[in-house]
């Protein structure tokens, strides 16, 4: 299951490399993308650690695993005031993405990195 969103695009942005915009409004709460995710076992989550993946995947339940989210999942840049968050759907291996504020045309489109955007412990970046 995904979604197709033709207003969506990538663009570099001039701190954070490539990012996810918008060339249309996104009224707040709205649904932007579902993302289909390839689920990685816990020895492929170890070894991604030593490739460029390492920034890109999503840490999938508790066990260890982790998650490479398909679309623009995986290129949405991290805001501690972000202007979307994301939900996991397990049982369909997706993650939603959805506004959480009204979003500009022309805007990036960022989420906390932090489960539930709660920043309790340390990004493995510096933040810019």
């Amino acid at each position: 299951m995904s979604t197709r969103v033709p207003f969506l695009y990538i663009q570099r942005t001039s701190k954070r490399g490539r990012g996810v915009f918008t060339a249309q409004k996104i009224p707040a709460g709205s649904h932007i993308e579902t993302c289909p995710v390839l689920i990685l076992s816990k020895k492929d989550t170890a070894k991604i650690h030593k490739t460029k993946l390492h920034d890109y995947y999503f840490l999938w339940g508790n066990k260890g695993k982790s998650a490479i989210a398909l679309g623009f999942g995986s290129i949405y840049n991290h805001a501690t005031k972000s202007n979307a968050d994301y939900s996991m759907d397990k049982k369909n291996k997706s993650i939603d993405i959805f506004a959480l504020k009204d979003i500009k045309a022309g805007q990036e489109i960022t989420i906390n990195y932090m489960d539930g955007g709660v920043q309790d412990s340390e990004l493995w970046f510096v933040e810019k």
